[in-house]
């Protein structure tokens, strides 16, 4: 199938992308990378009678380190984001999800900005920017906002953004001192979307206890989701006192929104989930002891 016609439009800075979302309001949508939206069009899962390219916007490609977070560009590729040594050193939770997301023609295309605003409850950076406290910075024609992770994502597919507002950065906090990440997930073939997955970043003190924890799941709900039960049980504990497999269960405990779907059943996806949560726990715990 083809997509439906539209009007092509491919604003040269976020003011102008803005004022054309003021402008066509619920006929337009933006495009920024095009991976999800593309499909969905080309299919005629949806339509709009405006397309606002924000791809070639170059205010928008960018990775700083700004004090103690790093922030990027919403334009920015996955591609660029998981190859850069800024990223790798200073919120290597990034680099360690960006290879799970799609094949490479897909990671060069699609953007960090492009994959958290499709709120897919499966996607890998919407989970790294649940377990690290990410914040969203975006822009109207009416000034600039900042939305916690934790506030960002409301349904599938949908967000908080308002009409008129783009996503235009988002600021991953820096984890210091002996810190442990990893990212683990579970999908059909290599490029599929996740049937579970977790995102696990984990401090200890000089003690062994754990002195912060941060766990971002997906595909486990119409969101992605943070396994906040796992993160309040754990903090304080020593790490000799966890085992991993009840992480992974403190994890999922209390969700009661899991899907269902030919992939699995909701108990299904519920027993991978755990297992990867476990997984992804042994791994930063093993990397925050060896810092």
């Amino acid at each position: 199938m083809k997509a439906a016609p539209f009007a092509y439009h491919r604003p040269e800075s976020v003011k102008e992308a803005a004022d054309l979302l003021d402008e066509f309001g619920d006929d337009a949508k933006i495009l920024a990378g095009g991976q999800s939206l593309v499909p969905m069009l080309a299919m005629r899962l949806t339509h709009f009678e405006n397309l606002i390219d924000i791809s070639r916007i170059a205010e928008l490609q960018s990775i700083d380190l700004c004090g103690d977070e790093v922030r990027i560009g919403a334009g920015t590729p996955h591609a660029f984001v998981g190859m850069d040594d800024e990223v790798a050193d200073s919120v290597p939770l990034l680099t360690l999800a960006t290879p799970y997301i799609g094949h490479f023609q897909i990671r060069t295309r699609g953007t960090i900005g492009g994959a958290i605003a499709h709120a897919d409850p499966a996607a890998e950076y919407a989970a790294v920017a649940l377990a690290l406290d990410a914040k969203m910075e975006v822009v109207s024609s009416q000034g600039t906002r900042n939305i916690a992770a934790a506030d960002f994502f409301t349904g599938l597919w949908e967000t908080s953004l308002q009409p008129g507002e783009i996503l235009t950065a988002v600021s991953f906090p820096v984890w210091g001192g002996r810190s442990g990440f990893a990212v683990e997930e579970f999908a059909r073939r290599h490029g599929d979307f996740a049937i579970a997955g977790a995102a696990v970043a984990v401090e200890l003190d000089s003690d062994d206890r754990i002195a912060r924890c941060g766990i971002g799941l997906l595909g486990l709900g119409s969101t992605p989701l943070r396994g906040s039960g796992a993160e309040e049980a754990v903090v304080g504990k020593a790490v000799g006192d966890i085992a991993a497999d009840e992480i992974g269960q403190l994890a999922i405990s209390g969700l009661d929104d899991i899907p269902a779907d030919l992939q699995g059943s909701a108990a299904y996806r519920a027993k991978v989930g755990a297992t990867m949560v476990a997984r992804a726990w042994e791994s930063a715990i093993t990397g925050a002891s060896n810092a």
